[in-house]
C-alpha cells in the first residue's frame, strides 16, 4: 500500500503503490482516481483503505486536480467536494493532508517542521520546465518557512522517458539536469533529476526515492500502459 512513509518532525508523509486496494484489472489494485475510468466507488473504497493506514479521515485530504500548470493555493481546511485545479498545495493547518496524484510524474512533497508549513508539488514535464516547485517554494517561504526539506517520489526515470528530440532540447533549456539518455540511446528526460536540481537551486535539503514507475510493475505508469492505468498518491501533513 505503501511504498514510503516519514515522520518529520511533527509532519508525515508518505506515497503509495498500487498495492492493497479493491480495484479490478486493468486498474488493480489500489487506484486512487476514477478519471481513466475506474468505478467511483472502488476509488473510494480504496481511498477508505489509504486513510485508515495512515490514521486520518477521508474528510481532512485535499486532493489536486492537476493541469500541469504552476499555480499554488494556501489552504486553511480541506476543500468541499472540489479539487482545486493546481499544481501546488501549501497549508499551515494540523489535519489538512495535501494530495498529488501521478502515474509517472513527481510528487513533490516539502516540510517546513520548525515554521509548521507543508507543500505538495505535481511535476510533470510542463510543470517542471514553468517552475511549479520552485512557485512552491516560494510560496511556503512567504508564509515564513525558511527550513524547507524535500522527499521527490518514484516518476519515470530518464533511461525510460523517450520524447523527441526538439522536446528534451525544450525542456533542458530550462532545466539542463533534465536531458538524459535513454537505455536505447535516444532523446529523454529525467523527470526526478530535473527537479532534485531544482531542489538544490533553492537551497533545499532534498531526497529522490529512485524507482522508476515505468520500470516497477508496483507502480502505475501512464507511458507504460496507456490511459487506462490508476493512480498512486503523495501526500503530506501536520500532526
Amino acid at each position: 500500500m505503501f511504498v514510503w512513509r516519514e515522520d518529520l518532525g511533527g509532519a508525515r508523509i508518505a506515497f503509495t503503490d498500487r498495492n492493497g486496494g479493491v480495484s479490478e484489472s486493468p486498474y488493480g489494485s489500489l487506484n486512487l482516481s476514477s478519471v481513466t475510468g475506474d468505478r467511483p466507488e472502488r476509488v473510494s473504497a480504496n481511498w477508505d483503505l489509504v486513510c485508515n493506514g495512515l490514521g486520518v479521515g477521508a474528510e481532512q485530504l485535499a486532493i489536486m486536480r492537476c493541469v500541469h500548470g504552476t499555480d499554488v493555493l494556501e489552504l486553511t481546511e480541506p476543500p468541499q467536494r472540489t479539487r482545486p485545479a493546481v499544481d501546488g498545495l501549501v497549508t499551515s493547518t494540523p489535519g489538512v493532508v495535501l494530495v498529488a496524484l501521478v502515474a509517472d510524474c513527481a510528487p513533490v512533497l516539502l516540510v517546513d517542521a520548525k515554521a509548521r508549513i507543508v507543500g505538495a508539488a505535481h511535476a510533470g514535464r510542463p510543470g517542471l520546465a514553468a517552475g511549479i516547485v520552485a512557485a512552491t517554494v516560494e510560496r511556503m517561504r512567504s508564509y515564513g518557512a525558511d527550513s524547507i526539506v524535500a522527499r521527490v517520489g518514484p516518476c519515470v526515470c530518464g533511461e525510460c522517458y523517450e520524447v523527441p528530440q526538439t522536446m528534451q532540447d525544450e525542456i533542458a533549456s530550462a532545466v539542463p539536469a533534465a536531458r538524459s539518455t535513454t537505455r536505447w540511446g535516444t532523446p529523454g528526460l529525467d523527470i526526478g533529476h530535473g527537479v532534485l536540481a531544482q531542489l538544490t537551486d533553492l537551497g533545499i535539503e532534498a531526497a529522490h526515492l529512485p524507482i522508476c514507475t515505468m520500470e516497477s510493475p508496483d507502480l502505475y505508469s501512464h507511458r507504460r500502459d496507456g490511459n487506462r492505468t490508476g493512480r498512486m498518491a503523495g501526500l503530506v501533513w501536520l500532526e
